[in-house]
């Protein structure tokens, strides 16, 4: 297979900043055609980053980029801009759905707006937009869906203080799983990718605060070299894996990792969803 993605149009959810908009920026040092749906529009003190902005962003990095406005919640927003993005590019050859929500409380905590808004961007949002992207995946030459989902698990441990945020994202996970095998037939392959550590984002600091969590992270670069290598892969042959960003990026060779860290040598935090003591 090419590794490299040259005039591939990608419909990324979620690109206005972090991993979504590192993923966008690193399919378009390749010359890419992407579309950053996602419904920023007007920088927010604590999120920064539109969609109109990554646009120019892209384009100076050697992309093409159609910004849309999209609630990814919203079916009919969806359409339209995958109609949109094909009419402007020409077709789909990946998705990425990388829109998320995030409300880590338990059961007794979680106002049901919470709750609907995880389910709505991360399991609505991951099946609307796959189902909406289909007709074109289909007509392309290497289709892939790439969701940014975590390893499936039974382990109470990652349901008990967070039920809500952990069911809606393994409701990710299963939608790489049933469409990796339902797609199988047309060629479409179906990954998802998750990353090993946390990763440095406006997200992480709103979430937690403070710098010790950002010093023990990587950059949003390790994500998008790791997705860069999975939907360079043979649709045909590469589909239905749940791959972290390092075991991704250990099968394209790599094998310094210093190089994402935030602080190089420190001691690495491990994201949600993650044993410490996983071997890659």
């Amino acid at each position: 297979m090419s590794e490299s993605l040259k005039g591939k149009s990608l419909f990324i959810t979620g690109a206005s900043r972090g991993i979504g908009k590192a993923i966008a920026l690193r399919a378009a040092r390749d010359g890419a055609k992407i579309v950053i749906a996602a419904k920023t529009t007007v920088t927010h003190p604590k999120l920064p980053g539109t969609i109109f902005l990554t646009a120019e962003e892209i384009k100076e990095a050697g992309g093409e980029a159609l910004p849309i406005s999209v609630d990814i919640r919203d079916e009919t927003q969806i359409q339209q801009a995958v109609e949109q993005a094909v009419e402007e590019f020409g077709g789909i050859d990946v998705l990425v759905n990388n829109a998320s929500a995030i409300f880590l409380a338990g059961t007794a905590d979680t106002p049901m707006k919470r709750f609907d808004l995880m389910f709505g961007v991360n399991v609505r949002g991951t099946f609307a937009a796959s189902q909406a992207c289909l007709p074109y995946l289909k007509k392309a030459d290497n289709p892939h869906i790439l969701n940014i989902a975590p390893p499936p698990s039974l382990d109470p441990k990652w349901f008990r203080d967070h039920p809500a945020y952990s069911i809606s994202k393994y409701g990710m996970s299963f939608c790489t799983l049933g469409m990796a095998e339902e797609f199988k037939k047309y060629g479409i392959a179906v990954n998802a990718l998750w990353p090993q550590t946390t990763i440095a984002t406006s997200a992480l600091v709103n979430l937690v605060g403070g710098d010790a969590l950002i010093e023990r992270s990587r950059k949003p670069e390790i994500m998008a070299d790791a997705a860069h290598y999975i939907v360079t892969q043979s649709s045909w042959e590469f589909s239905g894996q749940f791959l972290t960003d390092e075991a991704a990026l250990r099968k394209a060779g790599v094998s310094d990792f210093d190089v994402y860290a935030v602080k190089p040598g420190s001691e690495l935090q491990m994201d949600f969803f993650i044993e410490p003591s996983i071997e890659e």
